[in-house]
């Protein structure tokens, strides 16, 4: 048909244009509804254990359901160290897989290795945890723990952060196990970013013989530092909300006894898992209503320092020649 006798297709009106921002406007007030719901119905739910202890439950180290006396200091420490533990792991690993993806990798490797990292982010957390629980720990007990424990036996300090039963369960064990799991999403974040890069900008360098480690420091992470730092944040949450595989490997045990990274311990999201169902009505529920609520501004905070850090960031770009 002559696309001059063709006939013309109505334009959308102004009515249109009204209803699609109604209807976008809608969806982000009621994101910021949702939100506020979820907030107001845990403190409502916390409000025995916030109006019996106060700020003082985050520094209690005490769990007794029996006693109905309650602090969440321990779980507190499990959810922080884990997490910090997996992104010490996660981060320069995720950067060295999508430097060899985006940089060094030859053409018949990337899409096959590429496909294999992201497989890790399909395996559901139950398995990494059993396998965590009856595979790894038991290498970490045998091929880590006792060879450190012999290696620094009676050491000041370094002893203490080695010390505990060699079973291969504990805090660090859950933050190598959160660590392979974040992995996946840091790597395909970051090798994401990596090739959004120029290629004008990276051949303009080559070529002014940078080696390749100077093209990704100066040009490539300065350009996709906001994605990179996304991508790092993707992680972290992931690894603070992570649940089963947490559950199964880092003991679950609510004392606090030593420093020791090879230490029995617990998680706001094991705990959770562990004693929401048989919790009955009163302070031990509002008690882990109040941990939900904790682990509800940990995850606000850190996303808050993202931000400024962001702000910080776009704030001192042109300044430095």
């Amino acid at each position: 048909m002559n696309p001059i006798l063709a006939p013309k297709r109505a334009r959308s009106g102004p009515l249109l244009d009204q209803i699609f921002g109604v209807l976008a406007k809608s969806a982000a007030l009621l994101t910021l509804a949702l939100l506020a719901a979820i907030l107001l119905s845990l403190t409502i739910s916390a409000w025995p254990a916030i109006h019996k202890y106060g700020l003082s439950f985050l520094g209690r180290t005490v769990w007794d359901p029996v006693q109905e006396d309650f602090g969440g200091l321990v779980m507190i420490y499990g959810t922080i160290a884990t997490s910090l533990i997996a992104l010490l792991i996660a981060v320069p690993v995720s950067f060295g897989i999508a430097l060899f993806l985006t940089e060094l990798s030859p053409a018949w490797l990337k899409r096959p290795l590429g496909t294999a990292v992201e497989l890790l982010a399909a395996v559901p957390s139950i398995v990494y945890g059993m396998w965590g629980l009856l595979v790894f720990g038991p290498v970490l007990a045998t091929y880590v723990q006792i060879p450190l424990q012999s290696a620094f036996a009676g050491v000041p300090f370094l002893g203490a952060f080695v010390s505990g039963p060699p079973v291969g369960i504990g805090i660090l064990s859950a933050g190598i196990i959160l660590a392979i799991m974040v992995i996946p999403f840091i790597s395909a974040v970051m090798r994401d970013v990596f090739e959004v890069t120029p290629p004008m900008l990276k051949e303009s360098a080559y070529g002014l013989g940078a080696t390749t480690w100077e093209v990704v420091s100066r040009v490539v992470l300065p350009y996709t530092k906001t994605g990179v730092i996304g991508g790092i944040m993707l992680g972290l949450g992931r690894a603070i909300g992570e649940t089963m595989a947490v559950t199964f490997v880092i003991g679950n045990f609510n004392q606090l006894d030593s420093l020791s990274l090879f230490q029995a311990a617990n998680s706001i999201t094991s705990a959770l898992a562990n004693e929401f169902a048989e919790a009955g009505e009163g302070l031990h529920q509002a008690a882990l209503m109040y941990l939900g609520l904790v682990l509800f501004f940990i995850t606000f905070v850190i996303l808050s320092l993202s931000k400024v850090l962001l702000a910080q960031l776009r704030k001192g770009e042109g300044t430095k020649t």
